[in-house]
């Protein structure tokens, strides 16, 4: 593949991000949309008959221990192994936010299963972000149409998902649906709190996208190189 040392030491990261966003993906999809869950046509539904110490379905539970492990990992990951970035702080903060929202979601019954779905459809965007990132980031590859097209593609799709998607799906059934079929459910402030930093995140996330296509079209980029990364940088000033 004609990979540069450094960006070789990143493809164990990025491979195992895309291996386990794309299963995670599918798995979600096929709750979502295969089984009778109507979470993403009716996200109120999943507070529907809401009881303390309720069942958890066990399709749904496998979910929650595979993406608890997953970001349990992560936490470690983004901390030791992974290269370091601009937005590794906030990626680490995203990953002990997300660990603690599913646990407690999960111990409390209180909510975030149809998060917990919808979530995991975001799981594919997700990982081609992170895909376009590393081929695209820091190679030092000339920019041409093929190359920008992915990324181009990517922040209207991240904006759907992430900042579309979520607040109309996620936030209006937990800040408010959640109220109308459980004036007391428990711990409203704390779940809502956490969902809405993580929309805060998402919409940081989403300004590195707008960056990187806005020096594209104005011209101050001539390579393909991610907007993160600190030695892209260190490249430049030598």
């Amino acid at each position: 593949c004609n990979l540069q040392p450094k960006d070789a030491a990143k493809m164990p990261e990025s491979a195992w991000k895309l291996l386990f966003y794309s299963l995670s993906w599918s798995y979600g999809t096929y709750l979502l949309f295969c089984t009778d869950y109507p979470f993403f046509y009716d996200p109120p539904s999943v507070f529907y008959d809401w009881q303390r110490g309720m069942e958890v379905p066990t399709d749904i539970a496998l979910a929650y221990l595979l993406q608890c492990s997953f970001y349990g990992h992560s936490v470690y990951a983004t901390a030791y192994m992974d290269t370091w970035r601009k937005d590794s702080v906030v990626m680490l903060l995203h990953h002990v936010v997300t660990l603690t929202l599913l646990a407690s979601s999960y111990a409390f019954r209180r909510m975030c299963w149809m998060f917990w779905m919808f979530s995991l459809s975001q799981g594919l965007e997700q990982g081609l972000g992170s895909r376009r990132m590393c081929w695209g980031g820091s190679t030092g590859l000339p920019l041409s149409g093929g190359a920008t097209k992915p990324t181009l593609l990517l922040c209207p799709g991240r904006f759907w998902f992430r900042l579309y998607w979520f607040p109309l799906k996620v936030l209006y059934a937990t800040c408010y649906s959640s109220l109308q079929a459980v004036p007391d459910i428990p711990f409203y402030f704390f779940f809502n709190a956490l969902l809405l930093i993580l929309t805060l995140m998402n919409i940081y996330w989403f300004l590195y996208i707008v960056l990187f296509v806005a020096k594209v079209l104005m011209g101050q980029m001539q390579e393909v190189n991610d907007v993160r990364e600190y030695d892209v940088e260190d490249t430049k000033r030598s």
